[in-house]
């Protein structure tokens, strides 16, 4: 899966725990793009079997879809964590994280939040 793909799931995920519903318009707004390329990225996403849109227009999760959109979104969540941690500024330590997490190997994603446990305890 491709970063861009990737960006589309999270923030389907961020727009469902706020809402129930989430809509092509909805991640277009949030996202601040065009409704036109949402339009091409879900379909996309449909043809990777990552996301189903129903009669009216809502996107649900495949589990594949979900799976994909959880990993990416608990990524963002701890590296942006560890960076506050090391004297970022939240905004700072958002953005770069966002740049971060699809290139993370899983390995060296999970050392890091090992290590995050650790200092908590």
């Amino acid at each position: 899966m491709h970063e861009s793909g990737e960006m589309y799931l999270e923030t389907i995920l961020i727009l469902g725990i706020k809402r129930n519903m989430v809509r092509a318009v909805d991640v277009a707004e949030e996202m601040r793009i065009s409704k036109a390329s949402v339009s091409r990225a879900l379909g996309r996403l449909k043809d990777e079997q990552c996301i189903i849109v129903d009669g009216n227009g809502h996107i649900a999760f495949t589990q594949k879809g979900r799976s994909i959109a959880e990993k990416i979104y608990e990524r963002h969540q701890v590296l942006t964590e560890i960076l506050m941690a090391l004297g970022v500024d939240r905004e700072t330590a958002t953005a770069d994280a966002c740049k971060m997490e699809h290139d993370i190997s899983d390995a060296t994603f999970d050392a890091m939040k090992q290590h995050l446990k650790l200092k908590k305890t």
